[in-house]
């Protein structure tokens, strides 16, 4: 099986980044022939792929994002491949991974919290009006023929807004790696605490994510203003204004007990450092930062605009509010101050992501590249095969091995402009 992959940028902080290496290396191993196309993709893991580098002269995000689009397409329209997957929104794939959601979602969450002044300039925004007016185009695209998504709210939010056929929907969540992150990271929690200048005894709030609006920081800032003294919320993550949010804990006068790491290429030794994670996001399709946690044992408290809000309330392995409800959060995290409670919670966060092992998302991949590949065949020879992926991980990826080259499914790419790629905000 050939498979073309788009994915315009890496950085070593991103989670669908990671999740996409992830993904591809244990397709490799399946024996699924790659090709990446990218904007710039520095040498990681993935030393068996060679990037085809698309990367035209942009200046600005909406040059930059519709300079790509346009391109990849063009490059695309000659590969040879079997499939094309996208993780941008470009008209010109045949599988298209809803990796950053729904945007037009996402901007009504940014517009309901947001002042007059801002509300105008979201609106008038070029570029947000750009993604909304391409993610239509994507889900009305002949050429797509099945979108993954990584939660079930991320398939609802696309079948409601857009009217996208629910068969053509598939749910296959993000993996995690349960042997890196685990509990026994707690095991160095008294060092990772004394770079903090934590003492050993209070409580520790965790926070990962890059954007910090859109992770809800100042949410969980002022939330934690409401807790007792000996608690403390560290955020990692990746912020072009980092000042604003200190500013904000001294205002508020936390600065003892808010502690801002920033980015950090690896979480691990500050998730052993947290009795509790915190993620009181915006809109987050299925956060990895909190899978993650989750695989560490920790409760998580996190909005309903996340994604992973569905795991934690059937396993009990977590707490849910509303997204900027301060006090709803704050009575969560006051909960949590209850060692019995963490305790119990983050044995269910554990066993909640266990299940989704790397091999038993792949196995659902390959499952869904060779019925469409299938489909493609069976409408050539004049009958049809619906298309019906799992939508659970299977238990056991005994057996199944992707299918050898098959004919070409994806027609030519369309012409006129294609979508861009991230619309993240």
């Amino acid at each position: 099986m050939r498979l073309a992959v788009i994915r315009q940028r890496y950085t070593p902080y991103g989670g669908a980044e990671r999740f996409v290496e992830g993904a591809l290396e244990a397709l490799l191993e399946r024996g699924v022939a790659i090709s990446l196309y990218t904007r710039e993709w520095p040498q990681t893991r993935l030393q068996l792929i060679e990037p085809t580098i698309v990367d035209p002269f942009h200046v600005g995000r909406l040059w930059r994002d519709m300079s790509f689009a346009r391109e990849v397409c063009r490059a695309i329209g000659s590969t040879k491949a079997d499939l094309v997957q996208s993780h941008e929104r470009v008209t010109c794939c045949d599988v298209f991974r809803a990796g950053d959601g729904v945007h037009a979602v996402y901007l009504d969450e940014r517009l309901a919290a947001a002042g007059p002044l801002e509300r105008l300039a979201l609106r008038a925004s070029p570029y947000h009006r750009y993604v909304i007016d391409a993610e239509r185009k994507l889900f009305a695209s002949p050429w797509l023929s099945a979108v993954i998504c990584n939660s079930a709210m991320v398939r609802d939010e696309i079948r409601e807004r857009y009217g996208y056929p629910a068969g053509k929907l598939h749910v296959i969540r993000n993996a995690v790696d349960c042997a890196a992150f685990h509990p026994g990271l707690r095991a160095d929690r008294e060092r990772a605490r004394a770079a903090l200048r934590i003492p050993a005894g209070d409580t520790v709030f965790l926070l990962v994510g890059s954007g910090y609006e859109r992770k809800g920081v100042a949410a969980a800032i002022r939330a934690l203003a409401m807790l007792p003294g000996p608690t403390h919320l560290v955020v990692v993550g990746r912020e072009s204004h980092p000042q604003r949010y200190a500013r904000l804990a001294r205002s508020l006068d936390l600065s003892g007990r808010v502690h801002i790491a920033g980015p950090q290429t690896d979480p691990k030794p500050y998730f052993g450092a947290a009795d509790a994670f915190v993620l009181p996001t915006v809109y987050d399709p299925c956060p990895n930062a909190a899978l993650e946690a989750m695989a560490c044992g920790l409760p998580v408290i996190t909005s309903t605009k996340s994604g992973v809000a569905e795991l934690l309330t059937a396993g009990d392995a977590g707490l849910v509010c509303p997204s900027r409800d301060v006090e709803a959060l704050a009575a969560h995290m006051q909960a949590l101050l209850d060692p019995a409670l963490r305790e119990r919670m983050g044995a269910n966060a554990r066993t909640a992501v266990e299940p989704l092992t790397p091999d038993a998302m792949t196995l659902q991949l390959v499952l869904l590249y060779r019925e469409l590949l299938a489909a493609s065949v069976a409408r050539r020879r004049g009958s049809s095969v619906p298309v019906s992926a799992p939508q659970t991980a299977p238990t056991s990826a005994a057996s199944t091995s992707p299918s050898s080259a098959a004919p070409d499914s994806r027609p030519p790419a369309p012409k006129g402009e294609p979508a861009p790629p991230d619309a993240g905000g």
